[in-house]
């Protein structure tokens, strides 16, 4: 399983958060963005959150919780993410998947607790990740809800039923006991507050592998 850490909550500054991300032993590096129209939290102040980044070598890994998220993409393309996450509840999905994918960035499709799984169906043979909420997006540090867990299963089952690649991962309230109810569905643990609001981001990286 890989870990993915997302910046967004942390006892420390941005900069230096990136910084410890970035010397530890994360896989990815956790973009989120929100336009505050999809969800209430607005922070899509993109030169910031790119000049952050901009200097990593970890491979970044973004989640845009966007109504319209086509030309947060296209600028985005500037500093080469390894994939971008887009959401199932908007209305342009194939549209802005075909962006990403012109831009030969990896897609992804981030899904709402409530919504129905088989929304993602007409498009998982055609993405490379599936991004489970597994809270309400738009809030760091919420608790990690149960009822998302038939997604993950159902998720698993129908990879291996039609011979599909794409990875499975959850993000919300991700913890050392949380990751215990899911690490046999998930490829890839997004976790924010659990790692960034410690000293040690390998200790609980750890943790949770």
């Amino acid at each position: 399983m890989e870990i993915a850490v997302s910046y967004l909550k942390s006892k420390y500054t941005p900069e230096e958060t990136i910084e410890k991300i970035e010397k530890s032993q994360a896989d990815f590096i956790h973009m989120d963005l929100m336009d505050g129209i999809f969800v209430k939290k607005k922070n899509d102040d993109l030169n910031y959150h790119m000049n952050l980044v901009r200097k990593a070598i970890k491979p970044l890994d973004i989640h845009l919780m966007m109504n319209d998220p086509k030309e947060a993409i296209e600028i985005l393309a500037k500093i080469k993410p390894k994939l971008i996450s887009i959401h199932i509840e908007i209305a342009s999905v194939e549209e802005n998947l075909n962006v990403i994918r012109d831009l030969k960035i990896e897609t992804g499709l981030a899904i709402n607790p409530e919504t129905k799984i088989e929304k993602l169906q007409p498009f998982l043979s055609k993405i490379d990740q599936v991004l489970v909420m597994s809270v309400h997006p738009g809030e760091g540090g919420q608790a990690f809800l149960e009822e998302v867990i038939p997604k993950l299963v159902w998720l698993k089952n129908y990879r291996e039923e039609n011979h599909l690649h794409y990875k499975i991962a959850i993000d919300g309230g991700i913890n050392d006991q949380t990751i215990q109810k899911v690490k046999s569905y998930v490829d890839v643990a997004i976790s924010g507050s659990y790692i960034c609001m410690n000293e040690d981001f390998d200790k609980q990286i750890a943790l949770l592998k």
